[in-house]
């Protein structure tokens, strides 16, 4: 825990961190035509030759535009900025070993292999959530004299007193927050803890799985004017004019639809409109599940596509970035003041702590 806290903190302001060390993700806005996805693949290809576009992203004006690299076999993931008015390549960038990859890698799986470490986090957080609300239990004041002790901290107490009231003090307060942290951490570690917490939300409704829509192969020889994911860029374009990103996914498969994205927030993730489009008829194809256009979901889809940003504190913007950090800084202290008290229970209560009920 005390690993998935400290990486939760350093994770918090991923966004703010990356636009003030990482000047290539800005360029200088220039008027005219920007390059298309097509033309932005094909410089990019000339770069990692080798390697296998996965989609090409855009950002609000005076941002670069970037390409992402990615395969599972042989595993690998680039990314690589563009300026989207010149086609100069600004970057490319081994995600292996990005300094927030190797942080999410330890939030995710402590740097252990996936299988290993994923059931592992997911189990020491379903724990944590437990001690967190038996800890709150423990603690609640049962008398008017007990209040006045609990929601403060004695520091010209023993060192003993001062680590007992640093976790249970900092611990009730932190609680309300990490709490939420925790349990939106258990959607992605448990699926029965997913597929439970989508059928409360929804009054009982099963959740559906993310599955592409196919494009029709019997209309493999139809032509368009220009290729399909430029054609796609531009539906994207006119229809969500002044967007913070849009983003288009190159087709892998001749049976994959082209998937689209638009985001109106940057901050966030869950406002986000999905589209698909037949890659030969660029015919939009409908889905019944929580990824497609953010009017056609349910509440209860809103509120798993709201997950992440919940869990990052984002969804309440600056101030609930912090609020993430500090309870993510405090929940990495309960172990270290827990251990200690822990370890301080070889003599009597009374000894350690004469002055409590």
């Amino acid at each position: 825990m005390f690993i998935i806290a400290v990486t939760g903190c350093l994770y918090a302001f991923k966004v703010e961190i990356e636009d003030i060390t990482q000047p290539y993700r800005f360029v200088e806005q220039a008027e005219g035509k920007m390059f298309s996805p097509s033309e932005l693949k094909t410089i990019a290809e000339k770069e990692l030759p080798e390697k296998k576009i996965h989609s090409v992203g855009y950002g609000s004006p005076g941002r670069s535009a970037h390409l992402s690299f990615y395969n599972g076999d042989p595993e690998y993931y680039y990314i690589m900025y563009i300026n989207p008015y010149t086609g100069k390549v600004l970057k490319t960038k081994d995600m292996a070993w990005d300094f927030f990859s190797v942080v999410l890698d330890g939030h995710f799986y402590l740097w252990l292999p996936d299988e290993i470490g994923q059931p592992v986090v997911a189990s020491a957080t379903l724990i944590f959530v437990v001690m967190l609300i038996t800890g709150i239990i423990m603690w609640w004041p049962r008398s008017k004299a007990a209040r006045k002790q609990r929601f403060t901290i004695k520091w010209n107490a023993r060192w003993r007193r001062r680590n007992y009231d640093l976790h249970n003090v900092l611990g009730f307060y932190m609680s309300w927050i990490v709490i939420f942290i925790a349990l939106t951490g258990l959607v992605w570690g448990f699926q029965w803890f997913s597929d439970a917490y989508y059928w409360t939300a929804s009054g009982g409704k099963e959740k559906k799985e993310y599955q592409e829509p196919i494009s029709d192969t019997t209309l493999l020889q139809v032509r368009q004017d220009i290729p399909a994911v430029d054609a796609v860029w531009h539906i994207m374009k006119n229809e969500y004019a002044g967007v913070s990103s849009i983003e288009v996914h190159f087709p892998e498969e001749k049976t994959s639809s082209i998937a689209a994205n638009a985001n109106p927030d940057r901050m966030t993730y869950w406002k986000m409109d999905y589209r698909y489009f037949d890659q030969y008829t660029l015919k939009e194809l409908p889905v019944d599940h929580m990824y497609g256009r953010l009017a056609s979901t349910s509440a209860a889809d809103k509120l798993m596509r709201m997950n992440y940003d919940i869990h990052v504190g984002a969804i309440f913007g600056l101030p609930g970035k912090f609020m993430t950090f500090f309870a993510s800084l405090i929940a990495a202290s309960l172990p270290v003041t827990g251990f200690m008290i822990w370890r301080g229970r070889r003599k009597s209560a009374k000894q350690e702590y004469p002055d409590l009920d």
